[in-house]
């Protein structure tokens, strides 16, 4: 059919068609006028300049930090790049590594299944799905994932988003409105912190798996909002240890919150089969209203979820901004989660194994007297240092040994409280384990008989850091 034909047939002909256009131009420029007019009724501001981002505080900030490593002679840690896959060992500019920084708790990376899994899906759909899901970038793989995940935990049903941060943000954001109360545990990950703050919703927080603040924050706020959500982690990526869900869900059946559980270091960890929080404490997973994860650990891919009830992911799958704008995930980071699924559950001895590993790990540390923390040695163990500094110079002296672990500074972390974090795996040995315990013990020891550290530097050298210190104090 022609155009005139579809304009004709929509009841528009060529006349029609060129008047509401003329009508909706006509509205435009009115509007236009009307906003120029008031505009012209206001004092004139100067006119702006453009800021340019190396005078940015932000930039100084940057500059500040990089000057005094320089200064000090202490290499920057991170961005260390890899020259291979990285597991229990890696490769970093051609040296071998004992590696203790990455999440790949049950070596499924490398897995030949998941390789094939991966290829196969590349050679059929490509690399991306070039569109949201919702209108041309749905692929069988997607259902399969998302069916898969929802038989993991045990609900009805799941959906997949193409970022960890992302699921949080998205999610969050589209159940909660300013009419409603996010209360969150003090660790909690910043991507529930921005989900929160894009909703709008009022923030309060309460101290590190604490339940009797939380219902002490509940017992004085909860008459106040339309809907309260309730945030925690199954196991804190920062400590070690595990949110007390049997108390949690006490709570939650007095209080009437949602309780949202962030998964992301539990799934393949917590559990005789790794399954997760609930299985560790053997706790039916449907009482649990949100559980949100990530593809980037266990699964050994990239994205998140969120698994509950078939009407909370129609909703999010409707409504969720970062579902529906957003492209689908790409298939073949689809097909790598789903193996690494289908691995979790088919052998259950990776799981044992990572659980005897952490213990193993855990208590040499405890033996060596270094300071593990809240750590309860499953996926994270820490190793408080305390200093920042001090903390980036065990890093990189643990480097030259042949020793991968990346250290948590200030702000990610209290300045006092700076920590190495080692991430656990199936596929480290016992060998490794003791050696990298007792290089780390003696490395440490070392630094703090030199008394290596913040406290320990040259004023004089900081005070040539004071113009810098003074530019990105300014805002």
């Amino acid at each position: 059919m022609s155009e005139n034909g579809d304009n004709e047939a929509a009841g528009l002909g060529p006349d029609g068609k060129r008047g509401l256009l003329d009508k909706l131009r006509q509205t435009s420029e009115a509007s236009g006028r009307n906003r120029a007019a008031r505009l012209s009724r206001l004092p004139q501001a100067p006119a702006r300049q453009v800021q340019s981002f190396e005078e940015l505080p932000e930039y100084q900030r940057v500059n500040v930090q990089r000057a005094a490593g320089e200064m000090i002679g202490v290499a920057n840690p991170f961005y260390r790049s890899h020259d291979r896959a990285a597991g229990a060992t890696t490769v970093v500019a051609g040296h071998e590594l004992i590696n203790f920084a990455s999440y790949d708790y049950l070596a499924t990376n490398t897995d030949p299944r998941t390789l094939e899994a991966a290829k196969a899906t590349v050679d059929r759909f490509g690399i991306s799905a070039s569109a949201s899901r919702l209108v041309a970038g749905e692929r069988p793989v997607h259902t399969e994932l998302e069916m898969e995940l929802a038989s993991v935990y045990g609900v009805d049903a799941a959906v997949t988003f193409v970022s960890g941060y992302l699921t949080n943000v998205a999610s969050i954001s589209c159940l909660m409105g300013p009419q409603d109360l996010v209360i969150h545990d003090e660790f909690i990950h910043n991507s529930a912190l921005a989900g929160i703050k894009q909703s709008g919703a009022t923030r309060r927080l309460f101290r590190h798996n604490d339940v009797e603040n939380l219902e002490s924050v509940l017992r004085t706020l909860s008459t106040e909002f339309r809907r309260i959500m309730v945030i925690v982690e199954g196991v804190y990526s920062m400590d070690g240890d595990i949110a007390n869900l049997p108390a949690l869900l006490e709570l939650r059946n007095r209080y009437g919150f949602w309780l949202m559980v962030d998964e992301a270091h539990a799934l393949g960890v917590l559990g005789a089969t790794g399954r997760g929080t609930f299985e560790h404490y053997g706790i039916d997973p449907k009482e649990v209203d949100i559980w949100m994860g990530t593809l980037s650990k266990t699964t050994s891919s990239c994205g998140g979820y969120i698994a509950g009830s078939q009407a909370l992911i129609d909703i999010l799958k409707a409504e969720a901004g970062g579902f529906v704008y957003s492209v689908g995930l790409a298939p073949v980071l689809a097909a790598a989660a789903r193996c690494s699924l289908q691995i979790l559950r088919s052998e259950p001895e990776r799981t044992d194994k990572l659980h005897r590993n952490g213990a193993l790990f855990l208590e040499c540390a405890r033996a060596a007297g270094l300071d593990t923390g809240l750590s309860l040695g499953f996926s994270v163990v820490p190793v408080i240092v305390g200093d920042s500094l001090r903390a980036v110079q065990l890093s990189n002296e643990l480097l030259e040994q042949g020793i991968n672990v990346l250290p948590i500074i200030h702000p990610a972390v209290p300045e006092g409280m700076a920590r190495l974090r080692f991430f656990i795996t199936c596929d480290h040995t016992e060998e490794q384990i003791r050696r990298s315990v007792a290089v780390t013990a003696e490395r440490l020891k070392d630094l703090q008989e030199r008394n290596f550290g913040l406290a320990s530097l040259d004023m004089d050298k900081v005070m040539q850091l004071a113009p810098l210190l003074q530019a990105a104090g300014k805002s």
